[in-house]
């Protein structure tokens, strides 16, 4: 077993990684910036090195990252996810430093990495893909004779893309003529590629996942399915496990063709194989993340296995312990994204400092976050702040303890979702569990909550107060 692990993360994750590493007896060595010198995590871990001023380079500077691994003495690095965690360059120096990736092979990382390499993949393991291009794109005239053969509408995405950039709907030949160089100057700043593919556009889609273990023995599991349909931007805000609405045959077919696709590409540690199912519920193949998803708690909370602690298993040579059968699921998991977000300013992020922070509690509620009364949100990074995550045993009392979860939350100082969710959460869709990708942009009523109306607003208007006479 390893002794010392460094987490090569920020945030809620980094400090999710250093709790389950100190429950193994596994020393946790974290990684900074300047900017996150007061980060929860880096008091919590062993120790902390500040690798850069610039709030970006501390993270994805792979040759510092590892160097800092190695004076540590540290023998595996866990990458979370975001940042260099889906970077085959970095496992692969990983590797050849002697440091073990806690992860799938870098050769894994690159295969599913590439859309259109994956795609193929999945084809030659007869799992069915979405009709589109079969390789990439070579120019705008190829696109358009591609569009019209799948006929429109159609996904113009870029090859290695990821986090719902790289992604434009295109209706027409004009369209797509317009948006192929906007998508491509896209793709390049922000994975350092351009390569473009295609796909026909499947309307009012539902987004299933299918979370997966597998060890360096050849065994390979399934952990069931989240749905990840409410999304804004291509990007998720909410997740459910299991999903409310699949029915028992279908989710074999899914769970059949995620053990497949890890099977087929030689697949190790923890991934999640995403699906879209149409609305006629043809199931299609989306692509694989090869590594610990955000939304893994609503997993964790209906199996009872840390998954975290399992990739560190996995990684250290440790075989699978468990069986499928006994893999057993219980009741109705929803994580909600708490993004120091505005919704009624299209979602502008709201940095800042925390005049109050207090998790809610109770049976059934989690909360992974990183942040505390006093912390400033910094501006260098994406506006994710806590995720909270609520369980119970049937659909209906899961659905009230979201509600009561988070109307007691509190979080002032900065503009968040919780509103916006409590809204979500009153609507007949959603109490139905009638989830699909369209869904937000079906119900923008949901922004027009009253902030004055909500109960943390004569606190917040107290705490913010309370904080000015402190810093006169």
């Amino acid at each position: 077993m390893f002794k010392k692990i460094l987490v090569s993360n920020r945030g809620e994750i980094a400090l999710r990684i250093v709790r389950a590493c100190k429950e193994m007896k596994i020393s946790a060595v974290t990684i900074h910036s300047e900017a996150d010198r007061y980060a929860l995590y880096v008091k919590r871990a062993s120790q902390s090195h500040c690798l850069s001023t610039k709030p970006l380079e501390a993270y994805l500077n792979g040759h510092r990252i590892i160097e800092c691994a190695k004076a540590a003495g540290c023998d595996a690095i866990h990458p979370g996810y975001g940042f260099l965690s889906e970077n085959a360059d970095f496992a692969a120096a990983c590797e050849q430093a002697g440091i073990v990736f806690i992860g799938p092979s870098a050769a894994v990382i690159a295969t599913m990495g590439s859309k259109v390499a994956a795609r193929k993949a999945m084809i030659q393991a007869n799992i069915p893909v979405i009709p589109g291009s079969e390789d990439n794109l070579a120019s705008i005239d190829e696109a358009i004779a591609c569009a019209e053969q799948l006929g429109y509408p159609v996904m113009l995405k870029a090859t290695f893309g990821g986090g719902g950039r790289g992604i434009r709907l295109c209706h027409d030949a004009n369209q797509v003529r317009n948006q192929y160089a906007r998508v491509q100057s896209e793709a390049g700043k922000a994975f350092g590629d351009t390569h473009l593919f295609m796909e026909k556009f499947i309307s009012n889609p539902r987004h299933i996942e299918v979370q997966i273990l597998a060890d360096n023995y050849g065994k390979v599991l399934h952990l069931f399915e989240r749905d990840c349909s409410i999304q804004r931007r291509h990007q998720k805000l909410v997740e459910v496990a299991p999903s409310p609405l699949l029915d028992d045959k279908t989710r074999e077919i899914l769970y059949e063709y995620a053990v497949r696709a890890a099977t087929a590409v030689g697949y190790t540690n923890a991934g999640t194989v995403e699906f879209i199912l149409g609305e006629d519920d043809q199931m299609y193949f989306l692509e694989m993340n090869t590594r610990l998803q955000v939304e893994h708690p609503v997993t964790e909370q209906i199996t009872g296995i840390d998954l975290v602690q399992q990739q560190i298993l996995i990684a250290a040579g440790e075989k699978l312990p468990m069986t499928q059968e006994q893999i057993t699921r219980r009741g109705f998991a929803i994580e909600f994204r708490i993004n120091a977000e505005d919704p009624q300013n299209d979602f502008l992020p709201s940095f800042g400092r925390i005049t109050r922070y207090y998790a809610p509690g109770g049976p059934g509620v989690r909360t992974d976050s990183a942040i505390y009364t006093g912390y400033t949100i910094p501006p260098d990074y994406d506006s994710l702040c806590a995720k909270l995550t609520v369980w119970s045993l049937d659909w209906p009392s899961v659905l009230r303890r979201a509600a009561r979860a988070l109307e007691e939350m509190r979080l002032f100082g900065v503009k968040t979702t919780i509103p916006y969710y409590l809204e979500m959460l009153k609507s007949e869709e959603f109490q139905r569990g009638l989830l699909t990708t369209t869904l937000i942009d079906r119900h923008p009523e949901w922004l027009r909550y009253s902030n004055k109306s909500l109960p943390q607003h004569k606190a917040a208007v107290i705490a913010a107060a309370i904080a000015t006479y402190n810093q006169n």
